[in-house]
């Protein structure tokens, strides 16, 4: 059987490898986008099970991203799982309102990966 693919983008490398060492350890294929204007053409094209993604006031164009993924019927369906550097209750409402199914912080995604992957998948 087919590892389940994630696709991972983000600006730092730290904690973005991290993650990605950490969805092999637990079974996944996993892939990073370290460029934000591909990330919709690669969850078009790869059909991701999951996107984890950085969500910064750096970069507004994550949240018009998400927004357009989940407006789409062939990407809707993709879970998002996104982090923010600190805790920030307006980023987290924004990467809500752009369509992210679960937010975390940078440090809660990598402690707490594999609850928050059942959580987010459910």
């Amino acid at each position: 059987m087919t590892k389940p693919l994630a696709l991972v983008f983000y600006e730092k490398l730290l904690p973005g490898q991290q993650l990605i060492n950490r969805l092999h350890d637990l079974g996944y294929r996993a892939q990073a986008v370290t460029d934000v204007s591909h990330l919709e053409t690669e969850v078009q094209n790869q059909k991701p099970m999951l996107l984890i993604a950085e969500f910064s006031a750096t970069n507004p164009a994550i949240g018009e991203i998400m927004a357009a993924l989940k407006k789409n019927p062939d990407t809707a369906h993709v879970a998002i799982l996104t982090y923010i550097p600190e805790t920030n209750a307006a980023l987290q409402a924004a990467a809500r309102m752009a369509g992210a199914n679960l937010v975390s912080s940078e440090a809660g995604v990598l402690e707490q990966l594999p609850q928050l992957l059942e959580q987010v998948l459910q």
